[in-house]
């Protein structure tokens, strides 16, 4: 990308490059893939002389200036010597060329020193601010969630697990922060920082999927077995909670099958493989599923204040199992290079806003509680035994 693009090479053995008349060919990509397609029968010479830019190695260290590119794209680079085109190449006895190549892109001041990739470029700015958004919000609102947890009370199994899902994403924003400032100062970053903000997003979609599932199926197969004149309450009955599992046993599974399949250190992967399209069919279900449950609850309730309630809670789980799958199909419209980025940042935006939608939800006293008639003795993830309710989860 830009306009000062370098690519750099050391050789080991000048003599034997020089000797073997070693060279490198750079094709714009674009331009190879239609070499490839292309109905005439090219031989390989003719293939290689169609190149854009040819580099002889015939130093030891050697600097490639790749200019006028109007917008990040991908290149081909090939090794090729006199012996490439002929048939008796793999027999050939000359000496391999051992060489070391590292491509570069041009920084805000246009220096080529800039080890992110134009689809990585911008990542590591994004983390920063996300990391300081957690830290600003963690000194502003911590104490006062802090006391409402010791409190207690109806709200407290939904907000502690919440809270926990939040320090998982803010675990693996500060892992990819440390990840990608590594990453801009060698090239090769902190791996095991990469694994670990995996990791940590792994964690928090199975908390966040499993707490949804309670609720929503705990909430819609009770509700069918209530009268509307009864108060709303969600339990956690043996079939939501296996319907719970079942879902949950699923996307750990998939997670981790994306995650062998796709070795590159991100959470929000290029959708090509069979695991990540799987993943995705999977919340587009859920997001349908619990859309329709919704929407049948919401369709008969005639107090304003519980569909109120009921469209805000559905607005903040669907926004977190449909984003995803939506920001996917939107990214088909951007650029090859662009395309991770907007998935990676559009999902974690989306998601905060999810968490901060339930928060608000969970935390409003006026509305939470009068929906939950404090008059009932079955409040939110609990069973009613007897006398008294014991909190299930």
């Amino acid at each position: 990308q830009g306009d000062h693009a370098v690519l750099y090479i050391r050789i080991n053995d000048v003599a034997a490059a020089v000797g073997k008349e070693a060279r490198l060919h750079l094709f714009q990509a674009q331009e190879w893939l239609k070499l490839q397609d292309s109905t005439q029968d090219h031989s390989c010479g003719e293939k290689l002389s169609k190149a854009q830019l040819t580099m002889p190695m015939n130093h030891t260290e050697q600097n490639l200036t790749v200019t006028q590119i109007p917008y990040p794209e991908t290149w081909y680079v090939f090794y090729v010597d006199k012996f490439t085109c002929e048939e008796n190449y793999e027999n050939s006895e000359s000496e391999d060329i051992q060489f070391e190549m590292v491509l570069l892109n041009p920084d805000a001041e246009g220096n080529p020193l800039d080890h992110f990739s134009a689809g990585e470029s911008g990542l590591h700015e994004f983390f920063f601010l996300l990391v300081l958004a957690y830290f600003i919000a963690t000194c502003i609102y911590a104490q006062s969630l802090w006391q409402t947890l010791k409190k207690g009370g109806p709200m407290h199994t939904v907000l502690k697990v919440l809270s926990t899902v939040l320090l998982f994403q803010a675990g693996s924003a500060f892992a990819n922060y440390l990840h990608f400032s590594s990453y801009a100062k060698d090239g090769i970053g902190a791996p095991f920082m990469g694994s670990l903000a995996e990791l940590c997003d792994i964690v928090c979609q199975i908390q966040m999927l499993y707490l949804l599932l309670s609720l929503c199926m705990g909430w819609m197969i009770g509700r069918m077995k209530k009268s509307q004149s009864r108060p709303l309450q969600w339990d956690s009955t043996p079939a939501s909670t296996g319907i719970a599992v079942v879902v949950v046993v699923t996307q750990s599974i998939l997670l981790i099958w994306e995650q062998f399949e796709d070795t590159n250190h991100h959470s929000y992967h290029s959708h090509h493989s069979l695991a990540s399209g799987l993943l995705i069919g999977l919340r587009v279900c859920l997001s349908l599923s619990l859309a329709c449950g919704l929407y049948q609850i919401i369709r008969v309730e005639r107090s304003t204040l519980k569909r109120e309630f009921y469209v805000t809670f559905a607005k903040g789980c669907i926004l977190w199992f449909l984003c995803h799958p939506g920001l996917a199909t939107i990214s088909v419209l951007f650029r090859d290079y662009q395309r991770e980025k907007v998935i990676t940042i559009g999902v974690i935006l989306c998601q905060s806003i999810s968490m901060v939608i339930l928060y608000r939800l969970f935390l409003s006293h006026s509305l939470y509680w009068e929906v939950s008639s404090l008059s009932s003795v079955t409040l939110p993830l609990t069973v009613a035994s007897g006398h008294k309710s014991r909190h299930y989860f």
